[in-house]
């Protein structure tokens, strides 16, 4: 007899094999064995199946299929407690993503200082206090974020820092953490005399004044060189200091790179030169400095004077002579101050004077250790800042003549 397909409760046929029962001709015990067939389950064991009981009207399920849609249920379940436990996270990463990247509410620029010992938080505070509010526990947050990230302990340097418009809190502690203060430009130039010097520097309101009330000597113990007279010591150039830093500060380092540079020089030297030490260079080179602002011409009038240095000729150079009046010069050179004898006047003593005249540049120290091979002995200027070289004295006085009249037209 065929198989009959019967609803599990009531009559009429079902299609799906997973929920029917057959009946035949083999009685009870053969539809029953029929059902356990379909089941594919042994009903004696254990397992979480459900298989049919004896009536044979309870739903007959594959296993497999239960265990998955169990899987599934858990599985969303846990996915959904996740997803749960990292929203705050999220939304906090979000908030400190979007505090560090928002410009502080800086209206224009403020400058402020970071003193020795001041941490990140007191700098919160001293920005809060001047008018620029700045969360104290998310800037010290950020810092540690900044540590982790980078692998290093985030030192803030001391100096002075300006906070632009714009600047974000991310920006702020990279400017501290790199040491980024401001900056002051001193513009020392060549050809200026040390007191020049001393005026410019007590005048630049970028710096802090401790050496105001020194005298010469005292500042020269103070930046490590007693005893050493301060003229054309100092190497003239424009230097970008840290904002406050001390003029002693400065002008030690100044004396470093004239050192610096007088060594290189000198180790690079002609042969045969009538100094006997790089002191007398600069001393040289202070003078060519003073005589000449044209720099094809330095070469030259350092080659005169090295040539009369070694016939112990004097020097006659009139910047010796005005440097050795000092106050009293009144911006004129007259013949009684060629003829007033002092240590620095080179038309009454022989050599070089006792010091260098003025701060050179590294042009001139470089003409004075690698000067002009000439026989020329004297020069004499013509009016547009260069100058006419002669090898004889009666060579000399005609194109003094010439050049007098020359200006007189």
């Amino acid at each position: 007899m065929p198989l009959s397909h019967k609803w599990e409760r009531g009559g009429g046929y079902f299609a799906s094999p997973a929920r029917f029962y057959a009946t035949s001709g083999g009685g009870e015990q053969s539809a029953r064995s029929e059902r356990l067939v379909i089941c594919g389950n042994d009903c004696s064991s254990n397992r979480a199946s459900r298989c049919p009981d004896e009536s044979g009207y309870n739903s007959i399920l594959n296993p497999s299929i239960s265990c998955r849609f169990v899987t599934l249920k858990l599985s969303r379940f846990f996915l959904l407690v996740v997803i749960v436990m990292l929203l705050p996270v999220a939304a906090a990463a979000w908030f400190y993503l979007e505090w560090m990247e928002r410009p502080l509410p800086v209206a224009s620029s403020l400058e402020f200082q970071v003193s020795p010992g001041m941490g990140v938080r007191k700098v919160a505070q001293l920005l809060t206090n001047s008018g620029v509010p700045v969360s104290e526990d998310m800037l010290t947050l950020a810092a540690r974020v900044e540590e982790v990230l980078s692998g290093r302990k985030t030192d803030i340097h001391v100096g002075y820092y300006t906070l632009t418009e714009g600047m974000t809190p991310r920006q702020l502690l990279r400017m501290m953490a790199e040491g980024k203060v401001a900056h002051v430009e001193v513009r020392l130039i060549e050809g200026r005399t040390f007191r020049d010097w001393r005026r410019v520097i007590a005048a630049h309101d970028g710096l802090e004044h401790l050496a105001t009330s020194l005298s010469d000597a005292e500042l020269m113990k103070k930046i490590g060189m007693p005893g050493q007279a301060p003229e054309g010591m100092f190497f003239p150039d424009t230097y970008r200091v840290s904002k406050y830093s001390s003029d002693i500060a400065l002008l030690a380092y100044a004396a470093r790179e004239m050192r610096a540079h007088l060594e290189r020089e000198w180790n690079a030297r002609a042969e045969n030169l009538p100094y006997n030490s790089p002191y007398e260079a600069l001393i040289m080179a202070s003078i060519v400095e003073k005589e000449t602002g044209m720099e094809k011409d330095r070469v030259m009038v350092a080659g005169v004077f090295v040539n009369r240095l070694r016939i112990g000729m004097r020097l006659d150079a009139d910047p010796t002579v005005i440097y050795g009046l000092g106050e009293s010069y009144d911006g004129k050179i007259y013949r009684s101050d060629l003829r007033a004898d002092t240590p620095y006047n080179t038309y009454t003593r022989k050599g070089l004077p006792p010091t260098p005249i003025a701060m050179p540049s590294l042009a001139s120290i470089r003409a004075a250790l690698n000067p002009a091979a000439t026989n020329a002995f004297y020069f004499v200027a013509k009016g547009d800042g260069s100058s006419h070289f002669s090898a004889t004295l009666a060579e000399h006085n005609q194109a003094v003549q010439y050049y007098l009249r020359s200006k007189g037209k």
